[in-house]
């Protein structure tokens, strides 16, 4: 059943735990359980929401594009037709050109 607990183990241990903590106690700690489980639900929640408001935000700022889509608009802002280049060598060779006419 449980992680190799069979039903007589888990008798017992129900039985150990009205003993220790009493038939009152019980349900209360059960409840307690509950909305922490619930608590811990919203914060994961919480900071999962906050992770996809990054991503929003970032593409927000790269006016929607994908970043393949934003290296091609500035290389043909300086001068270059990306069509059938390598990513990387886009990337080289618009900001070596960015470079050049920053300096002058």
């Amino acid at each position: 059943m449980f992680g190799g607990l069979g039903p007589l183990e888990i008798i017992v241990l129900l039985v150990i735990f009205f003993v220790l903590f009493g038939a009152e106690r019980l349900p209360k700690m059960a409840n307690a359980l509950g909305r922490s489980k619930g608590e811990f639900q919203k914060g994961l929640e919480h900071t999962t929401n906050a992770m996809k408001l990054e991503e929003t935000k970032a593409d927000l700022e790269a006016d929607g594009r994908t970043p393949s889509q934003a290296l091609a608009a500035r290389a043909k802002a300086v001068g270059i037709d990306p069509t059938g280049m390598e990513v990387e060598e886009v990337e080289k060779k618009v900001t070596a050109l960015e470079a050049m006419n920053s300096e002058e």
